[in-house]
């Protein structure tokens, strides 16, 4: 398809993520104060969106507690920093086989729960956006899988779609895309979708502009999509979202560079990010200006 270059680009900031990067550098935010802090930095750089995990202040485990993300939200809600906020609710599907002879019983690091405890966070803040990782997948560790079995993926949309959070597909693989396109027909997702299009992560789709392709040829052209890469290619996926017609993700989730042997902090990453879209010619959208685009509820601070 003739590509359609996007003028008006929004970007969305991962935060901190849930990956074992919070020992690779001490600017991966751990506590919900730290977390919050590093949104609204984020946002002050030109972020529109910020997409938050959170983590065990002492030890920056990834965790799934409600305190942590209800301080997270009211503390961003509190500032007087204007953004859209976007809760993962990837956590609560992770199994870790016990090896390849003896596969069960399952081994430390599984936490694999109901549909309803891994959206009670979402439930609990009401975020504008909650993302809905829609598939099953190998990570790069040899016995993890990222489970997302087709009828959890379903209750999980519907309960996300009762609530009036708008669900941001996660699509690691062309498969993730033709499910999601199946949720909307079954009228469990709205029609005028939200997918982030995941590039690089092993092993989902690799991060070569033909695969890239393959995805966004994939998008419906009523849906709107965001696209991103790991690592030293987060930057070259920020002009080739752009260029391919859709927005952009960068932050510390996906890579924690900001250049050879300096470590990045969220706000530099989105600070760059801006100015690679503005010098192509498109113009960095705000909060507001999202909202109306996407049809989005913005919730006032906790009384």
């Amino acid at each position: 398809m003739p590509l359609q270059m996007n003028r008006e680009v929004f970007i969305t900031c991962a935060v901190t993520g849930s990956g074992g990067t919070q020992d690779r550098s001490p600017h991966v935010p751990r506590s919900p104060k730290q977390i919050a802090e590093s949104a609204i930095a984020a946002a002050k750089a030109g972020a529109a969106v910020v997409h938050c995990h959170v983590r065990d202040p002492e030890t920056g485990a990834p965790s799934r507690d409600l305190g942590y993300y209800r301080e997270v939200t009211d503390r961003i809600r509190d500032s007087e920093v204007d953004m859209v906020l976007n809760l993962t609710a990837g956590m609560g599907g992770d199994i870790v086989f016990g090896g390849v002879e003896s596969p069960l019983p399952t081994v430390a690091g599984t936490d694999m729960v109901g549909a309803s405890e891994r959206v009670a966070h979402v439930a609990e803040c009401l975020p504008e956006i909650c993302t809905l990782d829609c598939g099953t997948m190998n990570f790069a560790e040899a016995d993890y899988v990222m489970t997302n079995t087709p009828g959890m993926l379903r209750s999980m949309g519907k309960m996300m779609t009762d609530l009036g959070v708008k669900p941001e597909i996660e699509a690691f693989d062309t498969g993730h895309l033709w499910f999601a396109k199946e949720l909307v027909k079954e009228g469990v997702l709205a029609p005028d979708a939200l997918v982030q299009l995941c590039m690089g992560v092993p092993w989902g789709a690799p991060d070569d502009l033909n695969t890239f392709m393959a995805m966004v040829n994939n998008v419906p052209d009523d849906w709107t999509f965001s696209a991103f890469a790991l690592g030293r290619n987060q930057m070259a996926y920020v002009a080739a979202a752009v260029l391919a017609g859709g927005n952009v993700r960068v932050g510390l989730e996906d890579n924690l560079w900001l250049g050879k042997g300096e470590l990045a902090q969220n706000w530099q990453l989105v600070e760059r990010a801006g100015t690679i879209i503005e010098n192509m010619g498109a113009r960095v959208i705000g909060p507001a200006e999202v909202r109306e685009k996407l049809g989005l509820v913005k919730r006032a601070p906790k009384a």
